[in-house]
């Protein structure tokens, strides 16, 4: 009804978030991220596939934070006359930046479930973990996931207007998912279960409730803050495929920059 319109309207205005507050989290970001990669280059301890993949997922968070800063300083310098170009060099910057973004998101999603593959063969096949993961193959995981990335961003970005293309990407977002869930919740199965053993065969019984409940509060702070950080935005995408001209699809659109945050 129009009064629920109306009512409502208030909420649709949106969230006006100060260029400064992009600029601020970018560069926090960025420096946060530039010293895991130097503590994990610096240090010889470090130099395995479990941490090279840390390390690269480190460096597509940088992306992610670099192409944000130079979207946002381009902005700023165009709408203060500071730069003057021709439209379709605009549309074109727009573009390669928009990719660059893409491939960092993708990436990042992309190294969170191989971080999660890594940690669950070093669980569960722990003795045959070095000639399951050896330097090579985790070089070419690497290399596999850097020019899928790039090749799918390119492509998102060039069919951007595609619904087919939307849905691939909210595929791959919920198959990282449940890829997630199940790895880290199996790992958290056998955890509980060497506790529930241990306690078992000391006499006398020790209490393994403390473990378990550490184990559980990891696993949902770990799944917790990868849902709440990337769902709203892939929830935007469904809405976009859904109900792109739904009167609160359309509200929900307006905070963006929220989930961009």
């Amino acid at each position: 009804s129009n009064a629920t319109v109306g009512a409502s309207g208030g909420w649709c205005q949106g969230l006006d978030i100060p260029n400064e507050l992009f600029l601020a989290l970018g560069l926090v970001s960025l420096v946060e991220n530039l010293l895991v990669v130097a503590a994990i280059l610096k240090n010889r301890n470090l130099h395995s596939p479990t941490y090279y993949f840390i390390c690269c997922l480190a460096v597509s968070d940088m992306l992610v934070s670099i192409s944000n800063l130079a979207e946002m300083l381009f902005m700023l310098l165009l709408e203060h006359g500071v730069l003057v170009m021709r439209p379709s060099l605009v549309r074109h910057m727009d573009s390669v930046i928009d990719t660059l973004i893409c491939s960092s998101v993708v990436s990042s999603l992309s190294f969170l479930g191989v971080i999660a593959v890594d940690r669950y063969i070093t669980i569960f096949y722990a003795l045959r973990y070095h000639s399951i993961m050896t330097l090579q193959r985790a070089v070419v995981t690497m290399a596999s996931v850097w020019l899928a990335s790039t090749v799918s961003s390119t492509v998102l970005i060039t069919y951007y207007r595609s619904n087919t293309v939307l849905l691939c990407l909210i595929g791959f977002f919920l198959f990282m998912l449940v890829l997630m869930l199940v790895l880290y919740i199996h790992m958290f199965a056998l955890a509980r279960h060497h506790l529930h053993s241990i306690s078992s065969q000391q006499k006398p019984p020790t209490a393994h409730r403390g473990g378990i409940l550490k184990g559980a509060v990891t696993l949902t702070i770990l799944l917790g803050v990868f849902f709440i950080c990337w769902g709203p935005f892939f929830f935007h995408l469904i809405l976009i495929v859904t109900c792109p001209t739904n009167p609160f699809c359309t509200c929900f659109f307006s905070y963006f920059n929220l989930f961009l945050i």
